[in-house]
């Protein structure tokens, strides 16, 4: 089976224009400084909101 109708490539760009992909947005930890992203613990020191702070386990090579 073939398409009835050729898509032009014009069309067929705006059609895949939303299947690009999206940058995470980040935020500064207010603890360590470190990059983390919003509304998450921070990986570096665990930091969550004042008052809460995960503990985090030492990774020993």
């Amino acid at each position: 089976m073939h398409p009835t109708h050729r898509l032009s490539p014009g069309r067929k760009r705006r059609r895949r224009s939303h299947l690009a992909l999206k940058g995470k947005h980040t935020v500064l930890c207010p603890n360590c400084g470190e990059v983390k992203l919003p509304h998450c613990a921070c990986s570096n020191c665990g930091y969550v909101r004042p008052g809460l702070q995960l503990k985090l386990e030492d990774e020993e090579e």
